[in-house]
């Protein structure tokens, strides 16, 4: 390539990130971030940190750098767990830069080829929903249940999937199938949307069980849009802004033509979609910016809904005796800020024991499809959240979002600890039904 063309990729680049110039000069390089970065902790390499990538971000808009298939993969290297944000001292957003860069890389050059077939599926709600439906019917073909709840091994090699990996198996009917749209109560005090995800609805649909039952039991109407579709946060944090964004107008959408009380999520990372991601998608488009606040305004995550709105019943639960661990959530912890109101349902219970393991909101490695590119960097991460579980002696692990669930319990089975990993909510379900006995 002639020095004329390098140049022109370079002030193409250079365009592609001008907006975050001053954002990115308030990083001091004081390696903070080193110390919180699970990714670093197992890498130690300097491009694994939140410094080390925005400094090749900076390189972009100097014209030292520009932006090629090498940034692409080392930006990709990060689990968006904002620890480093967290843990900085001037509140540089280090999770939020990635991410654009990841979106200028996108423009630039597109998006990885398995992503983009991937995400070709995912925005095609009709034929995603007959994909997912299809993997719960022959799922038992392909993956091999273990004795674990909720727990699968595939049979034969499968793309993408490393052979030791354990999985959750698919449902045989999804969550949204088995309800009707409106789950009635006598006498509600609220009528609630759903919003279920794809996890909850194609997989853990266990968890979207002891979601209806809660929210009737605290005589609360649940709506379930049967039109609802991803949230879009795979997409929006692989860097692919617009197409994210129809995900957003599509969930907005879908919510205002129900009149619903509040939106609420079982899942941190949906939560953070709806409550904080959508408003930075449309900053630059007042209008949708105006309906997106209006749906983050009244969507909660359910323990927050439960313990700060409602909130829930605590004269009629059941004892459940055992001890109870809780893994924070990336999103929960750092993203929404929501962590005393799942204990506070846990220390409800009569007869838990609620013990704190240490670490409890560093991130398990999960990282949505970080753990399926970079699953031996993963189970690194993993493995020290699984040591921490294992020394707190409890017999349960709790936590709050589906893909942590699915790689927690992979992590378990691995290290042959012999735990289960359930969401909050499944508890007070199960202390509610104890209740009756």
């Amino acid at each position: 390539m002639d020095y004329v063309a390098i140049k022109e990729i370079q002030n193409k680049d250079q365009w592609l990130l001008a907006d975050i110039r001053d954002a990115l000069a308030k990083c001091m390089k004081c390696g903070n971030c080193m110390a919180v970065c699970p990714i670093y902790k197992e890498t130690k390499n300097e491009a694994s940190v939140a410094r080390g990538k925005l400094s090749l971000i900076e390189g972009i808009l100097s014209g030292e750098n520009e932006i090629s298939a090498d940034l692409d993969h080392i930006l990709s290297k990060c689990l968006c767990c904002k620890a480093c944000a967290a843990n900085c001292p001037c509140g540089v957003k280090a999770d939020e830069l990635i991410i654009r860069g990841r979106q200028a890389v996108v423009k630039a050059r597109g998006l990885h080829p398995v992503k983009k077939l991937v995400f070709k599926l995912l925005s095609n709600r009709k034929l995603f929903d007959i994909a997912l439906k299809a993997a719960g019917l022959f799922g038992p073909l392909s993956f091999k249940r273990l004795p674990r709840k909720m727990a699968a091994v595939a049979r034969f090699p499968m793309p993408g999937i490393d052979k030791k990996r354990i999985t959750a198996p698919f449902a045989s009917v999804p969550l949204r199938s088995r309800y009707p749209e409106v789950v009635k109560v006598a006498n509600a005090k609220y009528k609630v949307g759903f919003f279920t995800g794809c996890m909850i609805n194609y997989i853990y649909t266990d968890v979207g069980d002891a979601v209806i039952h809660v929210l009737n039991h605290n005589d609360i109407e649940v709506v379930i849009p049967s039109a609802q579709h991803c949230c879009g946060t795979p997409v929006y944090v692989s860097g692919d802004k617009e197409l994210a964004k129809s995900f957003a107008r599509h969930i907005i959408n879908v919510f205002e033509s129900y009149d619903v009380d509040y939106v609420i999520a079982a899942c941190g990372s949906c939560a953070e979609a709806l409550k904080i991601e959508y408003l930075h998608m449309f900053q630059d488009d007042p209008v949708m910016y105006e309906r997106a606040k209006v749906l983050a305004n009244k969507t909660y995550e359910i323990s927050e809904f439960l313990v700060d709105i409602v909130p829930f019943r605590r004269d009629d639960l059941g004892q459940i005796l055992q001890t109870v661990t809780m893994h924070d959530p990336c999103h929960m912890a750092r993203g929404i800020k929501v962590t005393k109101q799942p204990r506070e349902i846990l220390q409800a219970i009569p007869g838990l024991t609620f013990v704190e393991m240490k670490d409890a909101d560093r991130c398990c490695g999960s990282g949505g499809s970080f753990s399926v590119a970079n699953y031996p960097l993963s189970r690194k991460i993993n493995d020290r959240k699984i040591k921490n579980i294992k020394e707190s002696s409890a017999e349960i692990v709790a936590t709050s979002c589906g893909t942590c669930r699915m790689h927690l319990a992979d992590g378990l089975e691995q290290n042959k600890v012999y735990i289960e990993a359930v969401h909050v909510i499944q508890l007070l379900d199960q202390s509610y039904q104890a209740g009756k006995i």
